[in-house]
């Protein structure tokens, strides 16, 4: 399933991930603790990893939630993590969440990862519908949703807390298949 493009290539999580996405979270905290608080938590060690990718491989396998690394061709770096999350079946529709190394911040990475996978969700998953949710002062991840015409749709309202600070309105971007 590998999606390739330029340098870098997509591929779902898979069981031995547990040492490179701890490395990831580690050397990102100050970039996940306040969007990714969880999945930080949750990748801190590389026993807490270990299980995080374990249960990350069951809900990819039973088509509940999405996980797919970000890696660098050369040398085979994770530099990214791209959730579909929030699937819904009847709908046919999920929403994307997605982090960046800070070394490969700014540079369109993120951007084609998300064209690369929106097009494998609707072609492969069969999904109708994608979404992003981003704060609106998250400059890069509005240039993400906005570079791969995802329409700006509304304000949701306290939508998200970060750990120890008040609630968010975040933006709500959707992208449609376009069945031809």
């Amino acid at each position: 399933m590998p999606l390739n493009f330029g340098s870098y290539h997509i591929i779902p999580i898979h069981p031995k991930d547990g040492w490179n996405i701890c490395n990831f979270a580690v050397a990102n905290e100050d970039r996940l603790k306040h969007y990714f608080p969880k999945t930080l938590e949750q990748n801190l060690t590389p026993d807490l990893s270990n299980i995080f990718v374990a249960k990350k491989v069951k809900q990819f396998e039973a088509k509940e939630e999405f996980l797919f690394t970000l890696r660098e061709n050369k040398s085979n770096k994770l530099i990214g993590l791209v959730y579909i999350k929030k699937v819904d079946w009847n709908k046919k529709q999920g929403e994307f969440a997605y982090c960046i190394d800070y070394t490969a911040e700014g540079k369109g990475v993120m951007t084609e990862a998300i064209e690369q996978l929106s097009d494998y969700a609707f072609d492969i998953m069969g999904f109708e519908t994608l979404q992003i949710i981003v704060y609106k002062n998250n400059i890069g991840s509005v240039k993400v949703a906005e570079n791969n015409n995802f329409t700006w749709i509304k304000t949701l309202k306290n939508e998200f807390t970060p750990p120890g600070k008040s609630p968010l309105n975040m933006e709500l971007y959707e992208l449609y298949n376009e069945i031809e």
